[in-house]
């Protein structure tokens, strides 16, 4: 068969494959050119799940006359003229092929009108068709109309799901999009029916309300971050608020909606330490940067960009959420300031509250002990306290456990005073609020994890010599990789020489790993390196080993607390990061306020 071109018509059934997906793909389309032409109100009016007609009416700049055959034309478009234009392209359409590509796959009646033409015109086009340009009645703005989606691609439509899928596509999509522009008043109508009006809200925060619920923003986490040319906004979900699917995370880029594997990455890694396993987060984020420092061009339907300095973007991502997340502790609300320093902080007591809690002649651990072996690398005891006991006394109790007040603040810490234990494993407190209930095992879990991080980051980490250093074999990349971070490994504990063009030698590995997988561990974090510039894989295995440690420090289950030590895990539960979870993810601590258990009593009624 010879080589000969393909018809215009043929060409763009082509690259309507990519581009329109569905019936959200066109209307993502629609409403990004109506977003990119200025308007401030944008009506989708959706019949059949967009099966049977989509139309998108707007409010924007509106389409001359004489340029409404051009619109319909294939990579014609108005927001680029250079290469150059392209690279740092702020728009969100840009190529000038959706409306082609929908006009060959379906019947579409564009009109449009200037703010300073007396009338609109129409045009209209099926299967690659395009009519005359003919007078209409339109206001200012556009109105795009898309009738019989696939209506010459049988194979296609038959692809498509059921009318009530295909419209949640298109709502979710739409209400997405109404979060990144809170300026814009969106309208959608489905079978005649209005599904939700978003009138113009004041701030993001108050259309994010509108668009998920007040409660998510009310209990959120705030983000807020520059560094580099970047800037970060949004909301990240509290860890207790984590979903079984991944259906509440919303990236924007330049206020672009898209889907990004770097970023999503720096996500898990923020919540590694506070994520019950198998759960997801959810979140919204706005992150800003130089047009020119991503690439937007590298998918059809541009739900993906690629960052030209991936590495900065993750880590500043991480960074921002890994602080907003540490930044939590138990009693206070989502993204409110932490206690240390405050007015109602009570003296510490870590010290006296490892003493009370270590059993009785116990004055030092034997280093024969693995647990206590390794915390005291650390300087660290078994129960996750100095080594050295200080006089520290706990807060003011009284002696049959009444709550003593000290002066103006009447309301106490936020966790309140201990009332008492309960089976052995939970501490019941009363704060101004109402009931406090405390997981004791799991809460010391986590003020002896976080102890033992600061701790590792407080020097160097111990390390020792292999008893026979280990040689492996590696491609080249990884060991150029390898010979390039060679201080990078020095830093973590690792001594890592290259010994040929793919071997490399393990003389010296972290003393906290020395029972681990020596291979297996350097090559996943030689891939760490190479992906993402981070020994992401060496932190999270060694945070493992913190992890089991202080899971086996912490005070278990069936200890007997005296109102002391139970006051004392309240005050370092305020004064930790991340203390409303522990290692794995569960909640440290419950409230139940006054009103929860009035009703449980049928109180007031």
């Amino acid at each position: 068969m010879p080589i000969r071109p393909l018809p215009d018509h043929l060409v763009n059934q082509i690259a309507a494959g990519e581009v329109v997906e569905r019936p959200a793909s066109v209307v993502r389309e629609l409403v990004d050119n109506a977003l990119d032409a200025g308007a401030t109100r944008i009506e989708v009016l959706v019949e059949a799940g967009g099966l049977k007609r989509i139309e998108v009416r707007d409010d924007g700049g509106g389409i001359p006359a004489g340029e409404l055959p051009l619109a319909l034309a294939r990579h014609a478009t108005s927001k680029i003229a250079s290469l150059e234009d392209l690279e740092a392209v702020a728009s969100l359409g840009f190529r000038g092929e959706a409306l082609p590509s929908i006009a060959s796959v379906a019947r579409l009646e564009i009109a449009s009108r200037t703010r300073e033409a007396p009338h609109g015109f129409r045009v209209l086009a099926s299967n690659g068709d395009i009519g005359p340009v003919e007078p209409a009645a339109q206001p200012p703005g556009t109105r795009v109309e898309v009738a019989d989606l696939f209506f010459n691609v049988p194979a296609r439509r038959k692809f498509l799901k059921s009318e009530r899928t295909e419209f949640a596509h298109v709502e979710e999509h739409l209400r997405a999009v109404a979060m990144a522009r809170p300026a814009v008043d969106f309208r959608l109508v489905h079978n005649g029916r209005e599904v939700f009006r978003m009138r113009p809200a004041p701030d993001r925060a108050g259309r994010v309300a509108d668009v998920l619920d007040a409660e998510f923003v009310s209990g959120a986490i705030p983000v807020a971050a520059e560094h580099a040319g970047l800037a970060l906004a949004g909301w990240l979900g509290a860890p207790t608020a984590s979903r079984s699917q991944a259906d509440r995370q919303y990236l924007f880029v330049n206020g672009r909606l898209v889907r990004d594997r770097v970023v999503q990455h720096a996500v898990r890694q923020a919540y590694a330490d506070v994520l019950f396993h198998g759960r997801h987060p959810a979140f919204v984020l706005l992150l800003e940067l130089d047009p020119r420092g991503v690439d937007v061009n590298v998918h059809p339907a541009k739900a993906e960009v690629r960052f030209r300095d991936g590495r900065l973007v993750h880590e500043f991502v991480f960074r921002a959420l890994h602080q907003a997340l540490a930044e939590t502790r138990a009693g206070l609300t989502a993204g409110a300031a932490a206690p240390i320093g405050s007015a109602v902080e009570a003296p510490r007591a870590q010290a006296s509250w490892a003493a009370a809690s270590r059993p009785p002649g116990q004055v030092g651990m034997r280093l024969a002990d693995p647990l206590g072996a390794m915390a005291a690398l650390y300087g660290l005891d078994r129960d996750g306290a100095d080594l050295a006991v200080a006089e520290a006394a706990c807060e003011p109790v009284a002696a049959a456990g009444a709550r003593v007040e000290t002066g103006p603040e009447a309301d106490g810490p936020p966790l309140g005073y201990a009332l008492a234990q309960l089976k052995g494993v939970y501490v019941l407190a009363e704060n101004a609020r109402g009931l406090v209930l405390v997981d004791m095992h799991a809460a010391h879990e986590r003020i002896t994890y976080e102890r033992l991080k600061q701790a590792r980051a407080a020097g160097a980490i111990p390390s020792q010599l292999l008893l026979v250093p280990l040689s492996l074999a590696v491609s080249r990349r990884e060991a150029d990789a390898a010979e390039e971070a060679a201080p990078r490994f020095a830093a973590l504990g690792f001594e890592v020489s290259r010994t040929g063009p793919d071997r490399l030698l393990v003389r010296r590995v972290p003393s906290a790993l020395a029972g681990a997988d020596v291979e297996r561990l350097v090559r996943d974090v030689l891939a760490d390196l190479a992906l993402h510039d981070s020994a992401a894989r060496l932190e999270e295995y060694e945070n493992e080993v913190l992890a089991t440690m202080a899971c086996h420090g912490s005070v278990r289950a069936n200890r007997r607390l005296t109102l002391p030590e139970m006051n004392a895990l309240l005050r370092q539960m305020e004064e930790t990061e991340r203390s409303g979870q522990c290692n794995h993810g569960r909640p440290t601590w419950v409230q139940l306020t006054q009103g929860e258990l009035d009703r449980l009593f049928l109180r007031g009624r």
